[in-house]
């Protein structure tokens, strides 16, 4: 106890950021965790009394967060990102060589106690994958010299710096116009580039009703997956409440194949700030809270410097660009819950809780954040704000297709020549980011399959890639926009294989909350095992669907959903594929991945 006693300043300085001691849960557990290397019994009594909740309550907390550990890991953690685009790019066999070289399997710590190695779902560096965490860094692309690197002096190793790819010429960028310039993130540079004039107008000149008019008319719609209007979102928060409102910023990155909110977070966090200072003066916000996933310690330590730059300036704080306005903004850490990406969720991590999601109504704009009216917005939504305000609400729906108004990032990976984040319209097709952003599948293999939105999105074949990438026009084709994380896959890929990688990620996942999911995620993931070892059954293929239909719209939030899609989609337009896996007990196509990903 005498250790935890030494952070307990440390720890009331966290409890007195929030509303009620047990939203500092998180936070503090990280601060316990750093301390001592785990979270021991011992120490979730200690929380307990300090946040004053139950031992039982902080120790469901600390079991339902990957990111929490019960024993001390090595000195070093490494951790093999196991999804989608790092096992297109060959992660099986960095796990595979990192176990030998190390003499141990996932899961397993070195005798010397210097390495522990585990496998991790996605880490959003999608297009540099294969990834690899050391402790808190990012590794990628993993080679085999890395590797040797790593395994004999990882004090030597240095987080990778990944330049921005985008596609200049492809449209007029609004969001990641800045990524390239030196400095980006500091606040000199930004205020240098005209940065926060749009805030300052906002906070002085205009009133809340002309602010959401404006991003009303761009037609912004929420490109954390949703596409709900945002200006209409706004709009939902009560104007006459004796209660505080809040401003939740959704920086919970875990779709895989997602990469967007990481860039703007490291490259421009200036922009996100000055967006939720424009958000927060439209509807009566006074207090924010960024809510950003744990895996993402540089871009969560870059944007906290940015939130402090803009307390110095007098942007946030009391009495913001000298007005009546005050705007307070807490940066917290996630833990390694994908769940806490869907808004009700998040909403109940940041009260110190599990992430379980909120059955609706009431929705958070009446009753959110500590049963208070809530906006919640993603961070590239809130990205946007500025520039709508600067050129107008009528230019920014220009840019854009149909009824999504602007620009969007996009994220590629897997099979292309230059994976990477692309801004452009919404009217882009899916043909013209794969071969003409991301230069086309490499080594004149032919393309096989493609997700558009992250993997929960439903699978497009080869022949259906001339769709453009707004949020109607992929529902009419029968997907979705989602998250926008677009992964390729070529011929060498075995869709039972891609199947499987999606049934674990979301097995893992689920949150446990309603049986449908539960059961069913599990469920499923078992038969697709099965079916990837050669041990398919007649009868599986159906058995699937059927599980996957019963799963739909039967719980809280759609995770179960988002769980049944891939395997409807995969097993419909690859259903030969999965009949051969059945019937000759092994797989048809060629190629250098073959065997489950995370057999060692």
């Amino acid at each position: 106890m005498g250790q935890l006693e030494a952070i307990r300043q440390e720890a009331e300085g966290i409890v007195a950021r929030y509303e009620s001691r047990q939203a500092a849960m998180l936070p503090v557990l990280h601060l316990v965790q750093q301390q001592q290397g785990c979270i021991s019994p011992e120490a979730e009594g200690w929380v307990a009394k300090l946040l004053e909740v139950s031992p039982a309550h902080v120790h469901e907390v600390t079991t339902f967060y990957t990111l929490f550990h019960r024993q001390p890991l090595g000195r070093y953690h490494v951790q093999v990102c196991a999804n989608m685009s790092c096992w297109l790019q060959g992660s099986a066999q960095c796990l595979k060589q990192l176990s030998r070289r190390l003499g141990i399997r996932p899961g397993q710590t070195t005798a010397d106690g210097r390495f522990t190695l585990s496998t991790v779902e996605c880490l959003c560096a999608c297009e540099q994958a294969p990834v690899v965490q050391l402790n808190d860094a990012y590794l990628g692309p993993v080679t085999a010299e890395l590797i040797d690197q790593l395994v004999s002096d990882p004090e030597q190793v240095q987080a990778s710096s990944w330049p921005f790819r985008g596609a200049p010429g492809l449209v007029e960028p609004v969001v990641s116009k800045r990524f390239t310039l030196k400095d980006s993130q500091l606040i000199e540079t930004y205020v240098r580039d005209d940065g926060y004039q749009m805030a300052r107008k906002a906070v002085t000149e205009l009133t809340p009703e002309q602010i959401i008019s404006e991003v009303t008319k761009a037609n912004l719609r929420g490109l954390g997956g949703a596409g709900f209007p945002t200006g209409k979102k706004w709009g939902f928060i009560p104007k006459d409440t004796t209660k505080p409102k809040f401003l939740v910023v959704n920086a919970d990155e875990g779709e895989p194949g997602t990469i967007k909110d990481r860039y703007i977070l490291e490259q421009d966090p200036h922009r996100l700030i000055e967006g939720m200072i424009i958000a927060a003066c439209a509807t009566g916000v006074r207090k924010a809270y960024v809510y950003i996933r744990g895996e993402y310690v540089r871009p969560r330590r870059i944007f906290a410097k940015a939130v402090e730059e803009a307390y110095a300036y007098g942007f946030l704080g009391k009495r913001i660009f000298n007005s009546a306005m005050d705007l307070e903004v807490v940066v917290h850490p996630g833990a390694g819950a994908y769940i806490c990406g869907e808004e009700t969720a998040l909403l109940e991590s940041l009260e110190g809780k599990k992430g379980f999601p909120r059955l609706k109504p009431p929705f958070p704009a009446i009753s959110g954040l500590f049963g208070c009216p809530t906006v919640i917005n993603n961070v590239e939504t809130l990205a946007m704000v500025p520039t709508i305000l600067q050129k107008g609400g009528e230019w920014f729906a220009k840019l854009g297709f149909g009824k999504s108004g602007g620009t969007r990032l996009f994220s590629v990976s897997g099979h292309v020549n230059r994976p990477g984040l692309y801004e452009a319209s919404h009217g882009v097709t899916l043909r013209e980011l794969i071969f003409d952003c991301a230069g086309g599948i490499p080594e004149g293999r032919r393309l096989k399959a493609v997700i558009p939105g992250g993997i929960s999105a439903k699978i497009l074949r080869a022949d259906e890639i001339d769709v453009h990438m707004d949020f109607d026009s992929l529902m009419s084709a029968g997907t979705m926009a989602g998250s926008a994380g677009v992964i390729v896959m070529d011929e060498t890929t075995c869709m039972v294989r891609a199947l499987w990688y999606a049934t674990k990620f979301f097995s893992h996942e689920s949150c446990g909350q309603c049986s449908p999911c539960r059961e069913g995620t599990g469920w499923i993931h078992k038969i697709v095992s099965r079916l990837a070892d050669g041990e398919g059954r007649q009868g599986d293929l159906d058995h699937l669907l059927q599980i996957a239909t019963n799963m739909e719209g039967r719980t809280i939030c759609v995770f179960a959903d988002a769980a049944a899609w891939p395997v409807q989609s995969y097993i419909t337009k690859f259903r030969e594929e999965f009949e051969f896996h059945i019937r000759e007990k092994r797989c048809d196509v060629v190629s250098p991945l073959a065997g489950l990903p995370v057999s060692v």
